[in-house]
C-alpha cells in the first residue's frame, strides 16, 4: 500500500511529492500529515482496529513513535505513558503509539509483557507515517520522535531523541499544559504559575 493511493495518508501528505517534489516536510503550526485505516492493535479488542488520524478531530493527541518491539528502553516509555494516561485525558488529550512493527508483533509483546497499555499502538508496516513524520530510520524502524497536535490537526511540538534516550512522560504532559494555556509560558514553567501573556 504505498502513498501514491492515498490508503495510507489520506493523500495528505506520507513524504512523497509535495510543492518543491522533495517530499513533505512537518512543521511547527502547519497540518500534521494524514493517515487513514492504519491497523493497530488495542488491548481487550478481539480483532485489530483499523485507526485514522480524523478519527480524534476536536481533541488533542500526543503521537509518538518507538523504534522496535521487544527491545529495552522501549518498554519503559510504553508503560511511563499508560501510567499517566489518565493525567493527558483529562486534558482532552488522546495518547497513540507507533512503530513499524506489525499488529501480530504488537499483540504477542503487549499482551506478554505490557498489559497495562490501554491506548492503541500503530503497526506502520508499509512505513509511510514513520516517512511522513521523518521519523524512518534507514534500517526500516523509527526513530524516537514524539508531536502534540492540536484538536484542528496542526502541529504544536516535536521532539525527537536519539535512540539511547528515552523521553520524559511528565515534561511531556507540562508541555501540553503549556500549550493549551495559549499563553507565553517561560522556562520550566508549571500549571499555575504566572505567564508573560497571551500567545
Amino acid at each position: 500500500m504505498g502513498c501514491e493511493d492515498g490508503a495510507c495518508c489520506g493523500g495528505g501528505g506520507c513524504g512523497e511529492g509535495g510543492e518543491s517534489g522533495g517530499g513533505f516536510e512537518i512543521k511547527i503550526n502547519r497540518p500534521a500529515p494524514a493517515f487513514r485505516n492504519v491497523l493497530c492493535y488495542r488491548k481487550g479488542q478481539q480483532d485489530f482496529e483499523r485507526l485514522s488520524l480524523a478519527d480524534y478531530r476536536g481533541k488533542w493527541v500526543v503521537l509518538f513513535f518507538y523504534p522496535r518491539d521487544f527491545t529495552f528502553i522501549c518498554p519503559t516509555e510504553l508503560k511511563g505513558f499508560a501510567k499517566m494516561e489518565a493525567d493527558f485525558q483529562a486534558l482532552d488529550c488522546a495518547i497513540i503509539a507507533c512503530s513499524t512493527d506489525s499488529e501480530w508483533s504488537h499483540k504477542n509483546w503487549f499482551e506478554r509483557d505490557l498489559p497495562e497499555v490501554a491506548y492503541p499502538v500503530v503497526a506502520d508496516t508499509t512505513l509511510e507515517i514513520s516517512r511522513a513524520y521523518n521519523v524512518l530510520n534507514e534500517d526500516g524502524s523509527a526513530a524516537r520522535g514524539l508531536f502534540v497536535i492540536d484538536p484542528d490537526g496542526i502541529v504544536k511540538y516535536i521532539v525527537v531523541s536519539a535512540g539511547s534516550v528515552g523521553r520524559s512522560v511528565k515534561e511531556t504532559l507540562r508541555v501540553l499544559k503549556a500549550v493549551q494555556s495559549g499563553d507565553l509560558c517561560p522556562v520550566e514553567w508549571e500549571q499555575g504559575e504566572k505567564t508573560l501573556g497571551k500567545a
